[in-house]
């Protein structure tokens, strides 16, 4: 007891003249609670050499003190009116029970009335002598009676006044928790050094974070409710931002956005006339919101209107193989084509008077730009056929943004609204749609039912499981809470850097619910096996290293993903890691009020969890673990051996099938290209660009013809190059409008006269003005086509143009590769490939960025655990190959978000890692608490994505549900003392 008492007091030499205790307890003011910084030596007979020690202390006035030795060895000792209690590494290495010791009592009123600085209760005890001069005092105090004086021995204090500090334009008296136990040089030091000022100030900080949590809530109901935000539905944000080319990023963006503002329907019946009427019951509908969507309109003044576009320019539009017949064929060739079109019932199209095109020339050229699409006008419809049903085509405009959520909320049910129309006019007809904004639509009602699911479903988990561990809704109420700040935090942070929130994130984020709430329940389980008069504050400043670890740790892994080429998942890793910060931070800010020792109840959940703890098998050093080790090792080697990857962007593919399958039925009947696959020609001039369009379609007239492709499209279909059309305009010179040409001959066999040859040549002549691009495409009929040509690209310097390819199959992709190598300006576009390269790029590299996650996390690490640090990374390292190994052996190839997902297991694993190791050697069984509580919710909330319908989703799900779970049962082998200890 003597040397218990001496660690806590200074003792010196006397002060022989009687103190003014009146004028020195002037100078002392005594706040409900000091705290500061002690700095005590301890001279024992027999030694030379004086101990030092240094350390922080806490007085509650009224209650009891805390002192803490920090250094040399750390300790505890807590004193109250009834006991005093002293700690020693975490564990109760002595108690003194004033019921059982009755001078405990005793003591403990002269220290509490020492360290309060109350003088006049200590002048009954002690001969108080000192003095009082010019603001500073000292104090000398010898016990009046011998077995106090054996006890204590002789004490010596020391001081100043307190100094007045300036504050918001008034003098206010600044406290210094150091002048009690006398310390000079440090009056002025503020009483918040070296943390103390966390346990001043924890009421402050909690209004503080009060403020936070009460703006973080307003600014959420003004978003959802005033703002009326809605989720972003683009599936794009999933894809890389390929900036290094600007001609190239423009000319996707082109064909992307053309198609995303585009809804096609085919409306059919067996027979036309069915057809037809289902089609004007769908047109119907749409005609009511005209402001929602656009109908295009066919009819033969359109038809007629469009042809005389081309007249002023029909001498120069010909096939490739009517241009090689007329440098090979000779005059009576063209005479018998001419006389056939003339006498025939039928000679094909005949766009005007036989005089306007006499030897078919522009009605081939017709005939071959037909040949782009089975689509015909008929009856003032757009007509295509199979073999089981006729359609009416009609092409939509959306006047409304595709990806817009509240425009897909409203066009989607108009659609449906009109089927039905469709349907009930005509029950046997079929309704076949395609467009973005019905994939987006079905993505968007995907998510949302996912965010319901796995939101809902994590919450509920997480409700029981706290419910069975502590049998008290405020547990459950303290982790909803903390999961909602996460929440509403991470929004309000991502909408004021993004400006918009993607709906996959919202997703993605419901399953921060797992993570979130491991720092609650750290702490209500170390709260719930602590002792019930430890102060909360204390056990959270116990814990403080550990929740600082585990939150460092996980934004690691998180860290991991926001290095990634892919914006929404850039944002899903932002929300995440805030959501975890702000959930930190409640967890620091509110729990050490909100509950206190006693306060919790341990459920039947604890014990039986607990009980199970010494029966787990731990890693030693013996033959065992070397069996099992190498048990492990063939089983990793085996199922790596079967590991494949698969880095097809495809897989992201989560439209519903109905929506797929009406696609490509869709893309049969119209012979649609994809605007995924193309070649991309660049040159310094429109001229430039048409002829290199020119001689790549030469190289791609055998793919055509040996059924690769089935046709091409391109602005030089239209437009042919200045230098083809004058090319043009001399063979038409010289082989059939010459003095001796065709026409001359036709008309001596018609018997014409040499005016009629005249008359007729000066016509076909005028209709030889150059075309341009520019004046194509000021006209209707260049609409369909518009997209094709990017034109002038200013970020480049150069002009650039699009040729889209129809029927393309996967077995076609070499030889189309092939076919631009070599050409200057020309480029093969495979986004597909493209995409699916970067994913198999930054899968590689992903792994490369999770190996020095361990690295770093495990320098993150060192200074604290030293040589036991393996011990906390072991666990998840084992989990992540043997995951791997998982998945070889299910024969599930490896792609980008399984080593993402491995990332974040690497932050989320390390955490039960950390809380059996902080808790090592004395309280094992809170440890696994908190390990097994936070490792099931995280399965709850990241294993529900394994259910996602979104590949990407389910692969990281997959990957944290099986990683986790290994994690939660590898822990406790790797502990390096007894789990029953």
């Amino acid at each position: 007891m003597k040397r218990l008492l001496l660690i806590l007091l200074l003792v010196c030499g006397g002060v022989n003249a009687a103190a003014p205790i009146a004028e020195i307890q002037s100078m002392l003011s005594r706040p409900d609670i000091l705290c500061g910084r002690f700095d005590q030596t301890r001279q024992l007979t027999g030694m030379r050499k004086p101990l030092a020690s240094n350390g922080r202390f806490c007085v509650v006035a009224g209650k009891g003190v805390l002192w803490r030795t920090v250094q040399p060895f750390p300790s505890t000792l807590r004193l109250t009116r009834d006991e005093i209690v002293h700690f020693q590494g975490g564990r109760v290495a002595m108690r003194l029970d004033a019921r059982q010791e009755p001078t405990v009592r005793g003591i403990n009123s002269v220290l509490f009335a020492l360290l309060a600085g109350d003088l006049s209760q200590l002048d009954s005890l002690f001969v108080v002598e000192g003095s009082a001069d010019a603001g500073r005092w000292q104090v000398a105090l010898t016990a009046r009676e011998p077995a106090l004086a054996k006890a204590i021995g002789a004490i010596t204090l020391d001081g100043c006044r307190e100094r007045p500090a300036h504050h918001a334009g008034r003098w206010q008296r600044r406290p210094d928790p150091h002048r009690v136990l006398g310390d000079p040089d440090r009056c002025r030091r503020a009483a918040g050094r070296r943390g103390s000022a966390v346990l001043i100030n924890r009421k402050s900080l909690a209004l503080a974070w009060l403020l936070v949590v009460s703006l973080l809530l307003a600014h959420n109901a003004y978003l959802w409710l005033g703002k009326r935000i809605v989720p972003d539905t683009d599936i794009m944000a999933l894809l890389p931002v390929q900036q290094r080319d600007p001609v190239l990023q423009q000319s996707f963006s082109h064909m992307v956005d053309t198609a995303q503002q585009r809804v096609i329907v085919l409306v059919g019946a067996a027979g036309w006339t069915d057809a037809r009427r289902a089609a004007d019951a769908y047109r119907a509908v749409l005609a009511g919101r005209p402001d929602l969507l656009q109908t295009s309109v066919t009819d033969a003044r359109v038809e007629t209107d469009w042809l005389a576009r081309f007249q002023p320019h029909k001498l120069f539009l010909l096939t490739d193989q009517q241009q090689q017949q007329l440098a090979t064929q000779p005059a009576s060739f063209w005479i018998e084509a001419a006389q056939r079109m003339l006498y025939s019932p039928f000679g094909g199209p005949k766009p005007g008077a036989w005089q306007d095109d006499p030897f078919g020339l522009f009605g081939g050229w017709l005939q071959e730009r037909a040949q782009e699409t089975p689509v015909r006008p008929r009856d003032g419809r757009l007509f295509v056929a199979d073999a089981e049903r006729q359609y009416v085509l009609m092409p939509l405009t959306l006047k409304v943004p595709a990806l817009s959520f509240s425009a897909q909320q409203a066009v989607m049910p108009l659609l449906e609204q009109a089927a039905t129309a469709a349907r009930q006019a005509v029950p046997q007809a079929r309704v076949i749609s395609a467009g973005v904004i019905l994939h987006a639509a079905a993505a968007g009602e995907q998510a949302s039912r996912e965010v319901s699911t796995i939101g809902i479903g994590s919450m509920l988990g997480v409700i029981l499981l706290m419910w069975l561990s502590f049998r008290s809704f405020k547990p459950i109420g303290l982790i909803v809470l903390t999961i909602a700040i996460g929440c509403l935090g991470a929004l309000s942070v991502c909408w004021l850097l993004f400006g918009r929130i993607h709906l996959i994130t919202l997703v993605f984020g419901a399953s921060l619910i797992g993570i979130a709430q491991d720092y609650g329940i750290y702490y209500l389980c170390n709260r719930l096996d602590a002792d019930p008069r430890l102060d909360s504050v204390t056990l959270l400043r116990r814990l403080m290293p550990g929740l600082s670890l585990t939150l460092l740790t996980t934004i690691i892994g998180y860290a991991g993903l926001m290095i990634t080429p892919f914006p929404g998942l850039r944002q899903m890793a932002l929300f995440s890691g805030l959501g975890l910060l702000f959930a930190w931070l409640t967890v620091i800010c509110w729990f050490p009020l909100l509950v206190r020792g006693g306060s919790l109840r341990r459920g039947r959940l604890v014990d039986w969890y607990g009980a199970a703890l010494p029966f787990w098998p731990r890693l030693r050093a013996n033959r065992m673990s070397l069996a099992l080790l190498a048990v492990l090792l063939a089983v990793v080697a085996a199922g790596w051996s079967q590991l494949g990857a698969n880095d097809d962007i495809r897989l992201l593919q989560t439209s519903p099938p109905q929506l797929i399958s009406d696609q490509i039925a869709l893309s049969k009947l119209l012979d649609a290209p994809t605007p995924v696959q193309y070649y991309l020609v660049r040159g310094s001039s429109a001229e430039q660009v048409l002829q290199r369009e020119e001689l790549l379609k030469t190289r791609l007239a055998p793919l055509i013809a040996q059924q690769q492709i089935s046709g091409v499209q391109a602005l030089s279909n239209w437009v042919p190059s200045l230098q083809t059309q004058a090319a043009r305009r001399a063979l038409i010179e010289q082989k059939l409008l010459s003095a001796d040409g065709a026409l001359a001959q036709l008309a001596a066999q018609l018997g014409e006269s040499p005016a009629w040859v005249a008359t007729t040549r000066q016509h076909l002549l005028a209709s030889g003005q150059p075309l341009t691009p520019q004046a194509f495409l000021q006209t209707p009929a260049s609409e369909p086509w518009r997209h094709l040509w990017l034109g002038a690209v200013k970020e480049a310097d150069t002009t650039a143009s699009i040729v889209a390819l129809r029927g393309v199959t996967p077995a076609s992709l070499p030889a189309l590769q092939q076919a631009a190598s070599g050409l200057d300006g020309v480029q093969w576009v495979d986004k597909v490939g493209e995409i699916s390269s970067v994913l198999g790029s930054y899968r590689k590299s992903m792994a490369w960025v999770v190996l020095a996650g361990y690295a770093l996390v495990f320098g993150l690490l060192w200074p604290r655990y030293r040589h036991d640090t393996w011990r906390v990374l072991a666990p998840t390292t084992l989990a992540s190959i043997l995951t791997l190994a998982v998945f070889g052996f299910a024969g599930q190839p490896l792609q980008l978000f399984h080593v993402l997902a491995l990332m974040l297991l690497l932050g989320v694993g390390v955490d039960y890692g950390i809380f059996m190791q902080e808790l090592r050697g004395r309280q094992h069984a809170t440890a696994w608490l908190a390990a097994g509580l936070s490792a099931v919710s995280t399965i709850l909330s990241f294993g529900l994505l394994g259910l996602s319908s979104t590949p990407a989703l389910q692969a990281f799900g997959l990957t944290m549900l099986i990683g986790t779970a290994l994690v939660w049962l590898i822990v406790p082998c790797f502990a390096k003392e007894a789990l029953h200890d």
